[in-house]
């Protein structure tokens, strides 16, 4: 089974190439989620990453394929977040120049991480598809190699390491939910899940304002939505029309789609802190949102939930506990 491009082969090599770097993360049942819907449910650790997302997975992978005069030229990203924090990691690592571009929404704390790194942040636009822009003007400018936040097929593979992963710690795996942006992470898991059985049933969740990949496959063709704010920040941001792989790998792989409100996903936050002692940033939360609000049907195996990952703000953070502490762990019943 191919994704368009990209193969379980290139999911092996990346496994290998970026060994060094990345994390191989913890697997941990959850009880009360178990107990909450009757099936063993595990969450995927991404959240534990040095960089505390999975992003330094397909970060690593690209890194690996650049040539001697890309590395000394540099590279650029747009990323709302965790995926900058990746590259400029991955960067500082290997002693390559790295400007991320971003825009006015991002969260303090997520440029501030990035800058800790020693790359270049170039704050522009009032949206993703605004800082977009200013990231192809730069790369033109300054000759930069760009390292794409989803629609690139190293990147894809490298994401796809998670999938092995599963299937290594929970090889009857029957139901894995994976947090829904610009369809990277999702396609990766999948490809690798599914090439080696097809009957694993991938579920994409996402939050319901500006949906962009959601939206897409439901309709059958790439939409523009309005960025909209929201507590899940690392999945905000538009798709290019000019995409190459994820979503046509979303078509072929993605089973179906789950859309979380904004308080489903605080919820999401509070249960891994106040269950789990886990520190899980609204876009890694989506999953544990879905299955709190009890919004994926038809479960009767195992289920893995990808936490994708923990770079939250922690005032933030705080606000959430104080205002959902109190509601947000299910009975059980």
């Amino acid at each position: 089974m191919s994704g368009y491009g990209v193969t379980l082969r290139d999911v092996f090599s990346a496994r290998q190439r970026i060994a060094s770097i990345v994390k191989q993360t913890p697997l941990v049942q959850s009880s009360v989620l178990t107990k909450h819907l009757g099936v063993p449910v595990y969450l995927k650790l991404e959240n534990l990453q040095e960089t505390g997302a999975f992003k330094i997975r397909g970060a690593s992978n690209r890194f690996s394929t650049l040539t001697a005069t890309e590395k000394a030229q540099g590279v650029i990203t747009v990323s709302s977040g965790n995926h900058g924090r990746a590259v400029a990691h991955v960067a500082k690592r290997l002693g390559i120049p790295a400007v991320v571009c971003m825009s006015e929404r991002v969260p303090i704390n997520k440029v501030e991480g990035i800058k800790r790194y020693g790359a270049e942040v170039v704050i522009s636009g009032r949206d993703y598809d605004e800082a977009e822009e200013m990231a192809s003007q730069l790369q033109v400018e300054r000759g930069l190699t760009r390292i794409d936040a989803f629609d690139d097929r190293d990147v894809i593979a490298g994401q796809g390491t998670i999938g092995l992963e599963l299937l290594e710690d929970l090889p009857d795996l029957e139901t894995v939910l994976v947090p829904l942006s610009g369809g990277g992470l999702i396609s990766g898991v999948a490809l690798a899940l599914k090439t080696v059985d097809p009957t694993i049933r991938v579920i994409g969740v996402s939050m319901d304002r500006g949906p962009v990949m959601a939206e897409s496959l439901r309709v059958g063709r790439l939409v523009q939505m309005e960025e909209e704010p929201s507590l899940a920040d690392a999945l905000v941001g538009g798709i290019p029309l000019d995409n190459r792989y994820t979503f046509c790998m979303c078509q072929t792989y993605v089973d179906e789609t789950v859309l979380v409100s904004e308080e489903e996903i605080a919820r999401g936050v509070v249960f891994a802190l106040e269950k789990h002692r886990l520190v899980v940033e609204g876009g890694g939360a989506v999953g544990i949102a879905a299955l709190l609000s009890r919004k994926v049907s038809k479960l009767t195996g195992k289920v893995a939930i990808v936490v994708s990952g923990g770079n939250i703000d922690i005032p933030l953070l705080l606000q959430i506990v104080r205002e959902y502490g109190e509601e947000a762990v299910p009975s059980g019943k």
